[in-house]
């Protein structure tokens, strides 16, 4: 691991540097880079330069969605996509020496740059990047930017850029532009698609100097206002121009050694989603020119950023700690408590890029078990999301024949299904059908973390109601989803699509889906069972409400507890199948395929440029089957699988992680992580092997270039869930907060604080072989503990208290 993240500093823990500059690298460290307050955010990219094939600068805003149509292989494509807005932070600048005539505009590809380093400070959320240019005169300029995107006030953000000169004197030129002129092109794979989502722009200086810019989205009809204050050192502006889509301002400022010139662009962002709505141009040029200085600002800043850390950091030793470090840094800066006052679900690529469109998937699953222990508030709004898009889903049931609530793959503004029918394999060059919409099981996503936030939180109120409408909802819909097989004497799913991507058919079926995916109908049994439990908890009123709201039927409760026990499950070899079929499939050679190629993540893209198909292999893109292992506590899967009336036993359940280990290319960045973790809760040999690679994933790009697209939040939220819920073993619940740790020698210890039935701060901390709890004074009672060997403890308020742990 030490090799792979050098960039970072051993002497630095809260600093994330990159020492060199490097085109290849750029898109990755403008990802890994970026800064957001979890209402926009803005990538790290260099204010000099502008879209091209190295820099892609960018800013998105949360919820911020318009649709287009394109042109593909002569059918016409409809997709939803989230915005790219106009570049805030462009800045230009050339010197002008005395007695010479003016230089080149200066970027980091011009050849006289000599040094370049990038550092993203996590514990101040800003993002620095030094440059030295030396010219063939021996003139040198030294460049320093600083960024923040401000997380106590979720409009505004600012850069402060210091130049300075060496061996020379005169004066600089410096364009501060506002730029408009922004298309969504930041992902190859959809080039050949519309992307030219903002349109009707206007665009000026006031008398004061602020520059703004007016636009709205071309078909959502979203207006947006974004103004930005340029001050300068010394104040000597020379000009400026305005066109519909772009405002520039020109400074010359004089500069020699020791009296630096210094510009600072505070930025502020209106949209017409904000609440109350006001005009969003007039808005934003009124609280860019009255924003305080850089200084203050910067100030203030900084102290937000503690208060966020001291509530969702998680602190362990080593490169570890500090990967986890940049981890919760982007979950954060995603959704931050900011993200409570919005309607906007979880983007699966962070506000960080385009890849996905910026659509909500199931990575919540991923995300959410961290928000509910640190920031219930945010976790709540994000399953509020789901549950305005309701009758979205409601409709989506209806039209499939359905009853119930039928979530989308990939859910947008509206709640429609956002999935793509077609997709662009760049290893062929065909557009391919898309298949991912069958992929059903998000419903039980959905419905797995309404639990787990009710059992963490204790919040009857939206337990008993909205949470239980989308319990019951989801819970009618898997209860309508079966068909009944007499042979079998057991329900059937049929026609889904797994975790697993890679199968969305039958070798050579004439139709789309496979039957019976172990992981949807476990899954369903479960949200099945747990809707019945809930049920019987509402107030008598509460269920005769919902009753009506459902049309549930008398008989229609003893339905899905029939279907909850009766659940088909198939198994092959002794381990559990995949789905009904998987075990006929043939073998893949994979030494023949590694050996050809460097990189088999992406076996479905190979083969079919070789003419063949994933489906015809017992090849697997992620963990499917396995991923119920993520889900549940082996104690708490094996009741499961009895309740469905199949043993599962510690054997069995082994038998099966060595058999789809054996079988799986790691195509999502979610799969090793799930691995990981299994393999740690088991003492598994290799377990940090699949810990590391999800911890750098992003890091190291392992997928050759899609982090550059934007990070992958649900990876990187659920390497901090696999301290906390995997290594330290927490599992909220009713009858207490259990514990049950398991030794890893690389994770040896960990601390951090946590949310739990009204404690806001709950202080964990794991040693070799003890475990810390502190639970801050409130009036409050005890945090009743469960601990390994069903063991009951308790820790009051204003207590700490250290328990030793038993080895396994």
């Amino acid at each position: 691991m030490r090799a792979a993240v050098s960039a970072l500093p051993v002497n630095a823990p809260s600093r994330w540097e990159y020492r060199r500059y490097d085109p290849k690298t750029e898109r990755l460290i403008e990802s890994l880079c970026a800064l957001g307050n979890g209402r926009f955010a803005t990538r790290g990219s260099t204010p000099e330069s502008v879209a091209d094939g190295i820099h892609y600068p960018g800013t998105y805003l949360a919820g911020c969605y318009d649709r287009l149509t394109s042109t593909v292989t002569g059918r016409k494509v409809s997709n939803e996509d989230l915005v790219r807005l106009p570049d805030w932070t462009a800045l230009r600048y050339r010197c002008l020496p005395d007695g010479a005539p003016p230089g080149d505009w200066l970027t980091p590809d011009h050849p006289t740059l000599r040094h370049c380093r990038v550092s993203l400070d996590l514990r101040a959320g800003t993002l620095t990047r030094r440059m030295l240019f030396h010219d063939a005169e021996g003139r040198r300029l030294g460049v320093t930017h600083t960024r923040l995107v401000h997380v106590g006030d979720p409009y505004l953000a600012a850069q402060r850029t210091v130049l300075s000169a060496y061996g020379w004197r005169g004066r600089i030129e410096i364009q501060a532009v506002l730029d408009g002129d922004i298309a969504n092109e930041g992902v190859d794979r959809y080039r050949a698609l519309a992307g030219q989502h903002l349109v009707e722009h206007q665009a000026g200086v006031e008398a004061e100097g602020t520059a703004w810019l007016a636009c709205t989205t071309a078909t959502s009809r979203l207006r947006i206002g974004l103004a930005v204050r340029t001050w300068a050192r010394p104040p000597a502006p020379v000009g400026r121009v305005c066109t519909a889509t772009t405002a520039r301002q020109t400074f010359l400022l004089p500069i020699r050694r020791a009296r630096p010139a210094v510009v600072v662009k505070t930025a502020a962002l209106y949209t017409s989603l904000d609440r109350p709505w006001a005009d969003p141009a007039a808005s934003s040029v009124e609280h860019a020119a009255h924003a305080p200085d850089f200084p203050t600002l910067l100030a203030s800043h900084k102290a937000s950023w503690q208060r966020l850390w001291s509530e969702g950091g998680v602190q362990a030793p080593g490169e570890t700690g500090r990967v986890l470090s940049l981890h919760a840094f982007h979950v954060l800066q995603t959704v931050s408590p900011h993200t409570a006052e919005l309607d906007v679900g979880v983007p699966a690529r962070g506000l960080h890029g385009e890849a996905y469109r910026g659509h909500v998937f199931w990575d919540e699953l991923f995300v959410l078990p961290h928000l509910v222990l640190h920031f219930p508030e945010s976790a709540r709004a994000l399953l509020m999301y789901r549950h305005r898009r309701l009758p979205a889903a409601r409709e989506a049931a209806r039209r499939a024949g359905a009853q119930g609530a039928m979530f989308p793959w990939q859910s947008g503004s509206s709640g429609a299904e956002e999935t793509q029918r077609l997709h662009l394999n760049p290893y062929s060059g065909r557009w391919l059908a898309d298949h991912s919409h069958l992929q059903h099981h998000v419903g039980s996503a959905i419905a797995w973390n309404v639990w787990r936030y009710g059992e963490a939180t204790g919040d009857t109120g939206f337990m008993h109601g909205p949470g239980a409408e989308l319990l019951l909802h989801i819970a009618r819909f898997w209860a309508g989803a079966v068909s009944w097989d007499t042979g079998l004497g057991r329900y059937r799913i049929r026609g889904v699509v797994g975790p697993d991507e890679y199968h969305d058919a039958y070798p050579d079926a004439p139709a789309p889906g496979i039957d019976d995916n172990a992981y949807t109908n476990v899954t369903a049994a479960w949200v099945l069972a747990r809707a019945l439990d809930l049920y019987e908890t509402l107030p008598s009123a509460r269920r005769a409400e919902l009753r009506t709201q459902l049309a549930i039927r008398p008989d229609d409760l003893r339905d899905w507890e029939d279907v909850s026990r009766r659940l088909f499950v198939p198994f092959h070899r002794d381990v559990i199948s995949q789905f009904h079929g998987y075990g006929d499939l043939t073998e893949l050679d994979w030494d023949a395929y590694r050996s050809r190629y460097h990189d088999i993540r992406r076996l479905d893209r190979i083969l079919e440029a070789e003419g063949d198909t994933p489906n015809r292999y017992q090849a697997s893109k992620q963990a499917d089957t396995l991923m119920l292992g993520y889900l549940f506590r082996p104690a708490e899967l094996a009741r499961l699988f009895r309740h469905l009336g199949y043993p599962l036993d510690d054997e069995l359940w082994r038998r099966t992680v060595a058999y789809y280990l054996r079988r799986t290319c790691h195509g999502s960045t979610l799969s090793s992580l799930v691995h990981g973790w299994i393999l740690a809760r088991q003492q598994g040999e290799g377990a940090w092997r699949y810990c590391q690679e999800a911890l750098l994933s992003d890091i190291t790009d392992v997928q050759g270039g899609t982090t550059g697209e934007g990070i992958h939040l649900g990876a990187m939220g659920g390497t901090l869930d696999l301290v906390e819920r995997g290594i330290v073993g927490l599992d909220p619940g009713t009858d207490g907060l259990h514990v049950d740790p398991v030794p890893l020698s690389e994770v040896p210890s960990s601390s951090f604080s946590l949310c739990y039935l009204g404690h806001r701060d709950v202080r964990i901390s794991l040693r070799p072989g003890r475990i810390g709890i502190r639970v801050a004074p409130s009036p409050l009672g005890p945090v009743p503990l469960v601990l390994p060997g069903d063991r009951r403890e308790s820790v009051s308020a204003g207590q700490e208290r250290w328990f030793r742990l038993s080895k396994r």
